[in-house]
């Protein structure tokens, strides 16, 4: 793997010992020493899972940093190919698997545009995003935001529930391993808490520093929100509160609302829809 050339070039995000905070590949390549065109190589073996942005930017984390630096290392010092080397860490638990609880939205979103016989482009208007980006979403490119899910939930008549694909009988105990996720945008994971309730709708949000909903949304029912980690910004017509940990928050779904996590650490939200019409 050949090093890129190093520069002084400043870091377009900052990198702290207790934050996952979110680099370019540039910037990635600079800390590691090794080329971008690598780095996505090691992508193609499973070594890193980087976020991806609408405009189809990839962004890495602390984690990611070190697995390549460590890889780096095997193949320069042990002078292990790429292949043992992702087998290695993947015995050694450095790698995780990919969740299998979590949904994967496209062939879902795909699959409610093609039944109702309508095209990329009528859909894509209706959302509010590109023909190119929604394509993305539909074959598992990209993420979408919460804004855009909710958009596209209404577009659709249906709700974020049939996105968890939540068909099964809810047993009352849902360990954390049997929960349902949804990854919602760069940064936001949403992962259900208990499902077969039409009343309810109960998540544990875990959202990345500076990672949030896009843009403004509102929807039918009420919600409510309590901080369990880390901190949140939430704007309701224009009016801003800033939340930290222990904070409980309540507000009508109909006001339009955009957050998001302004802090330097992942934050933990337990937030509660009634009815789950989100």
């Amino acid at each position: 793997m050949e090093s890129p050339r190093r520069d002084h070039q400043p870091l377009s995000y900052l990198m702290s010992s207790d934050a996952q905070v979110y680099l370019k590949i540039g910037d990635v390549a600079r800390l590691v020493g090794i080329s971008p065109s690598a780095i996505r190589g090691w992508e193609t073996l499973g070594l890193t899972r980087p976020h991806r942005t609408e405009s189809h930017y990839r962004l890495y984390t602390n984690d990611d940093v070190r697995l390549l630096k460590k890889a780096r290392y095997l193949r320069k010092v042990r002078g292990l190919n790429a292949a043992a080397i992702v087998q290695m860490l993947k015995r050694e638990g450095a790698i995780k698997p990919a969740a299998s609880s979590t949904t994967t939205i496209g062939p879902r979103l795909r699959r409610l545009r093609t039944k109702r016989a309508v095209s990329l482009a009528e859909v894509a208007a209706a959302a509010g995003i590109s023909v190119g980006f929604l394509s993305a979403i539909e074959r598992s490119q990209m993420s979408a935001s919460v804004g855009t899910l909710r958009r596209l939930a209404r577009y659709y008549r249906t709700n974020i529930l049939d996105f968890f694909d939540a068909t099964e009988l809810n047993t009352r105990l849902v360990r954390p391993s049997k929960r349902k996720v949804l990854e919602a945008g760069p940064g936001v994971r949403m992962e259900l808490l208990a499902w077969g309730n039409k009343v309810m709708e109960p998540h544990l949000f875990r959202i990345s520093p500076q990672a949030g909903s896009g843009e403004s949304y509102s929807h039918e029912g009420e919600e409510f929100l309590f901080v369990l980690r880390g901190e949140l910004q939430i704007a309701l017509d224009g009016e801003e509160y800033h939340l930290k940990r222990g904070d409980s928050f309540y507000f009508e779904s109909a006001t339009p609302h955009h957050w998001k996590n302004p802090g330097r650490s992942e934050t933990w939200l337990l937030w509660v829809n009634t009815p789950p019409t989100f």
